[in-house]
């Protein structure tokens, strides 16, 4: 059970008095998609010491520390600045006779295909290497969501209406997509993740020409606008636009405002996956198809062929109703 403040050890004393506890310090980053020191974590020097004192007056115990740099870190190095202040707070829980055993490094690590962990990686095995070597018998656990997720899920949506601006002289200025999905679905990210989605045209169109457009959701909400300014080709009714990198803070927080349906998960893998997979809860056989797919279907290399091709002898069991599948990245 965590703690940053008086107030929430002397609850944890009267409903919980042999809780373990753990003390959430702060070190944010630099720059990150979301900070989270704001809401919790006390000062490492100025108030953890302090909190740790009052837990032995109390009569309580305490086993490790943990912290959290904040989720979608860009600030590499401040996981040693963190990792260095736990250590000092680890010290003085053994002068207090409490036996800390357990370091939460929190989250934060990326997870885009576009991003690596490695940087943040070799940053924290040294500091762990120089503050907790393994002689000392810690546990070190973590929280590494987007890391496993965000690149985990693409998205596809399809056009239901477009709207076309002209000049007063008949020059088309800008291209209005509304998409089937948006900012009270799949893009709530936007918002309570600050993501800035990529769009992928699936088009057959043989030009390199691009327009001036931005794309919106389905609901009567005019903040439901998921792209304010972007260029693509020239689209139709019935096109697909897909989103790479869908997987972290999307379905889970979507709701269902204006009667739109939260979009469905289809689970896209190897066949040798299939039968290891399939059976894991929430997935059922519903959500999984056999597809005669071509070798080269998958992330960062879709065919433009392929929404027609979900109405062809390519698939056997098509679903002209897909929202989402998982990829077999």
């Amino acid at each position: 059970m965590t703690f940053d403040n008086e107030t929430e050890l002397h609850k944890v004393k009267e409903l919980h008095p042999d809780a373990k506890l753990v003390v959430r310090i702060r070190c944010d980053a630099a720059v990150s998609q979301c900070p989270l020191g704001m809401k919790f974590g006390c000062d490492a020097i100025l108030e953890a010491p302090h909190l740790m004192k009052l837990a032995n007056s109390l009569g309580l115990e305490i086993v490790g520390v943990s912290f959290h740099v904040g989720s979608g870190c860009q600030d590499p190095p401040v996981f040693r600045k963190a990792i260095s202040l736990a250590r000092g707070l680890f010290d003085l829980g053994f002068e207090l006779g409490f036996n800390m055993h357990l370091l939460d490094l929190g989250g934060g690590f990326p997870g885009d295909s576009s991003s690596s962990i490695d940087r943040i990686a070799d940053i924290i095995n040294l500091a762990l290497e120089d503050y907790f070597p393994p002689q000392t018998n810690i546990e070190i656990i973590a929280e590494p969501g987007r890391f496993y997720v965000a690149s985990a899920f693409t998205l596809a949506t399809n056009i239901h209406s477009k709207r076309e601006i002209y000049s007063t002289d008949k020059e088309l200025l800008h291209t209005m997509y509304y998409i089937n999905d948006g900012i009270y679905g799949s893009f709530n990210c936007i918002l309570f993740d600050h993501y800035t989605p990529t769009p992928i045209p699936l088009t057959d169109s043989k030009s390199d020409q691009v327009f001036s457009c931005s794309l919106w959701g389905p609901t009567c909400d005019a903040l439901d606008r998921i792209i304010e300014n972007s260029f693509l080709p020239k689209m139709n009714i019935g096109d697909w636009i897909i989103f790479p990198d869908m997987g972290a803070y999307t379905v889970p927080v979507a709701s269902t405002f204006n009667g739109f349906p939260i979009p469905k998960v289809y689970a896209v893998v190897d066949e040798k996956i299939w039968p290891a997979l399939k059976d894991c809860a929430p997935l059922t056989d519903d959500h999984f198809a056999v597809y005669h797919s071509p070798a080269s279907f998958g992330i960062g290399d879709y065919s433009p062929k392929w929404p027609k091709g979900m109405d062809s002898d390519e698939f056997e069991e098509p679903h002209p109703y897909l929202l989402e599948y998982l990829s077999a990245d």
